[in-house]
């Protein structure tokens, strides 16, 4: 079952420190860029994967989760839930066990269950930003 308790909620915000954000946009006023921009702000280290832009923020962008050599905490997708499939199949084969966070809207239930199955957890369907300012802000 994914978290949706505000207290489990609120550990994962207070505890992580790196997020991936999958499908990060270099254009400015789409929610892809958006919210990830808060985050940095807000103090996490954000981790562009978008394999069409260089660099987002200021920082070098990765194609790939793989291709990510830093320990990732969170994985934040913001892709189409029918990708959301293989972008959890990549972050389990990750050997840090992230967390993957799909954004408002974005749902998958078998993926879901795949990665939960596995010993991950998963938050579904909500925003970060929005939890963010909720919990902590």
């Amino acid at each position: 079952m994914p978290i949706t308790d505000d207290d489990a909620l609120r550990e994962v915000l207070e505890t992580t420190n790196t997020i991936a954000v999958v499908g990060c946009s270099s254009t400015a006023g789409k929610d892809a860029h958006e919210i990830p921009k808060y985050l940095l702000d807000a103090g996490y280290d954000v981790i562009p994967i978008n394999p069409f832009a260089d660099e987002i923020f200021g920082q070098e962008t990765y194609d790939s989760l793989q291709a990510v050599p830093d320990k990732i905490d969170i994985v934040d997708v913001f892709r189409p839930s029918e990708e959301v499939p293989e972008i959890v199949d990549a972050a389990l084969d990750r050997a840090d066990d992230p967390l993957v966070w799909l954004q408002l809207g974005i749902t998958h239930d078998d993926a879901v269950e795949q990665a939960e199955d596995a010993g991950y957890r998963v938050v579904e369907d909500r925003c970060m930003k929005v939890e963010h300012q909720r919990l902590l802000g």
